[in-house]
């Protein structure tokens, strides 16, 4: 069983995401509220369906739960667009893909606070989720995601992110990707 590495050393920001400090991973999950960044990339396919990944049993946040494509913390002394394409190559094995940066936001849940920074891609080439990193992962139609909403399937950062985030830069694209 894989565990996250607690000692990890994360940046420490403040609310508009400039690096003051850094800390520990275990600090930045323990209910410090200590604000820390983290990059989402979401996946559509041509078809306008939205590529989530399976949240493995042993992560300290979510087990189990279906997520953000990719998401992951950004490591002490990286930018987020490095962190993004380290990220979406180890855990979507996807080394060729053009970022759209749609906003950055902060959330906050019981135990933590992240400096949000997302992103969204179209991509029809393979997905290879790590072994290492998650459990699996798909596309889903938007009306699928929509069906699942409430029923405790995704994380609760996941379905905020979808209402508040990417459905309305889905209206704002006005295709729903179907023509990029």
């Amino acid at each position: 069983m894989n565990k996250d590495n607690k000692n990890e050393l994360f940046p420490w920001v403040d609310n508009e995401g400039n690096v003051i400090g850094h800390i520990l991973r275990g600090e930045a999950h323990n209910g410090s509220k200590k604000l820390h960044p983290v990059v989402h990339l979401h996946v559509f396919n041509s078809q306008g369906e939205l590529y989530l990944q399976k949240r493995p049993q042993w992560k300290d946040i979510q087990p189990g739960k279906w997520d953000t494509a990719c998401g992951g913390h950004i490591d002490y002394g990286e930018n987020v667009e490095q962190a993004l394409k380290r990220e979406v190559g180890e855990e979507l094995g996807i080394h060729n893909f053009v970022p759209d940066k749609i906003t950055s936001y902060i959330f906050e849940s019981n135990i933590e606070r992240e400096y949000v920074n997302v992103f969204a891609t179209v991509y029809n080439g393979d997905v290879n989720p790590s072994k290492d990193e998650l459990e699996g992962g798909r596309f889903w139609t938007l009306e699928d995601i929509e069906n699942n909403i409430g029923q405790n399937v995704f994380t609760p950062n996941f379905e905020r992110e979808y209402r508040n985030v990417v459905v309305p830069y889905l209206q704002k694209q006005n295709t729903h990707l179907k023509q990029q």
